[in-house]
């Protein structure tokens, strides 16, 4: 029987062996060394930190769709596009376009800078059209061009907390509610982000922002 893998760490080298030493006493395991390649996640280790990519992953994602020599673009998403339910252009396929969202899902575990333009293209599952499709591809060709890029973790002591949230006020047409967003860094790298469509209508600037900050 096969079971998942495992991570474990820690910051006593003692505590580490010994947890080792414990599970393999219980479970017959295999011990792969250090940390290098974990679920679609390469993560490389050197004396002043630690690289978390996906760059593997997102070469092959690409090539999936095709999309591996594309022209790159620099951002994401058309800063002012709006995209809506109803665009008037026609109905794509869905499975293809289901299958792209769920690659691009799985890339914001270490791409913070896609994770807002996802969101958006998740609303539109069940009612796509081919506007819808060509921003999906758009967030693609970001990616082509910055296949190497993921999150930099520094073993610098310095351990500050930081964080940024905003928010949109009606950025939604169709229903007129807000998408808020935020991210969170340790020290250098950040550790926890989000963006979504808020549940509540806001009726001001000020009530949307402090809905966001409160959550």
């Amino acid at each position: 029987m096969y079971v998942d893998d495992m991570i474990y760490l820690g910051s006593s080298e003692n505590l580490v062996a010994e947890f080792k030493l414990c599970m393999e006493r219980e479970f017959e395991m295999t011990d792969l060394g250090m940390l290098q390649y974990f679920l679609g996640l390469e993560v490389k280790q050197v004396e002043d930190g630690i690289f978390v990519s996906q760059r593997k992953y997102a070469r092959d994602f690409l090539s999936r769709f095709e999309m591996y020599n594309c022209k790159d673009v620099t951002t994401p998403m058309n800063t002012n596009e709006n995209l809506q339910l109803a665009d008037g252009t026609e109905v794509a396929k869905p499975s293809l376009y289901k299958s792209l969202i769920g690659g691009l899902n799985y890339l914001t575990h270490t791409r913070p800078d896609t994770i807002f333009s996802v969101s958006v293209m998740s609303r539109f599952m069940h009612n796509l059209t081919k506007q819808h499709f060509g921003a999906a591809k758009r967030v693609l060709r970001c990616i082509a061009g910055t296949v190497d890029f993921g999150i930099w973790y520094s073993s610098n002591s310095d351990l500050k907390l930081f964080g940024y949230n905003d928010s949109d006020r009606a950025g939604r047409t169709n229903d007129r509610r807000s998408t808020s967003g935020h991210v969170f860094g340790l020290s250098s790298g950040a550790i926890s982000w989000s963006s979504k469509k808020l549940d509540e209508v806001a009726l001001s600037s000020s009530e949307v922002e402090y809905i966001v900050a409160t959550s």
